[in-house]
């Protein structure tokens, strides 16, 4: 008898069938896979310039883009922790590279980039936060940002419909406003801390920009943008 689609998914969770980014059967992540996401970082130019340097762990093609697709949109939430993990090695990399402050003057707090809350719904949960929590730890991540209802999904739209698109798209949440005054009182001034924004694919760069310019509005300062796929 043929499993029920409630179990086929359970099962799937907790034995994949293939590699997140290969489709090699009876793995859940490859070690082909996990070596080419562990490359250095690679620095993007995106048309929409957020104002920091934003950095990919490479372009939005095989593996990387397979295990997006599949994280997204088919439900393979086991894949947080390989994702993390590249994305920590990254993150890593930059502070041995002097592009952030080494982690003993400044510990990283990582931002996941802000989702439609009915998108998350669906998802059962934000993948960008899934991978960032995998790559650190909940207690170095801060859920600061949201996108505002009447955001358009931003499939399909030009680098200057995205920017448009976002505009006041985004807002801060109480997280963020409580992240913000922590780093605003005294009790913060003898450690800084490095902010990392996080997401998974940078397409034109309007949502880190949007993303900076609200964070940068209540004192939060981000050091770098860090996505495991970079378009173009």
């Amino acid at each position: 008898m043929p499993a029920l689609p409630g179990l086929r998914s359970l099962l799937d969770l907790i034995l994949p069938a293939e590699c997140g980014g290969c489709g090699v059967p009876g793995t859940q992540w490859c070690a082909r896979c996990a070596a080419e996401l562990a490359d250095d970082p690679v620095l993007l130019r995106p048309r929409v310039d957020p104002g920091v340097d934003v950095w990919a762990l490479g372009p939005y093609s095989g593996p990387r883009r397979r295990a997006v697709i599949a994280a997204k949109e088919r439900g393979r939430r086991d894949l947080a922790v390989p994702l993390g993990a590249a994305v920590a090695g990254a993150v890593s990399r930059l502070q041995q590279w002097g592009e952030l402050d080494p982690p003993d003057l400044a510990p990283v707090v990582l931002v996941p980039a802000p989702t439609r809350p009915r998108a998350a719904r669906a998802r059962g949960g934000d993948p960008v936060t899934r991978i960032a929590v995998a790559a650190v730890g909940a207690r170095r991540v801060c859920p600061a940002l949201v996108m505002r209802r009447g955001v358009r999904d931003s499939v399909g739209l030009s680098a200057d419909q995205r920017r448009v698109n976002l505009e006041g798209g985004v807002r801060l949440t109480r997280s963020g406003a409580g992240f913000a005054r922590h780093l605003a009182s005294e009790s913060a001034a003898p450690q800084r801390t490095s902010v990392v924004l996080v997401d998974d694919v940078s397409t034109t760069g309007a949502t880190a920009a949007e993303s900076v310019r609200v964070l940068s509005r209540v004192g939060i300062r981000v050091g770098a943008v860090v996505v495991v796929a970079g378009v173009g």
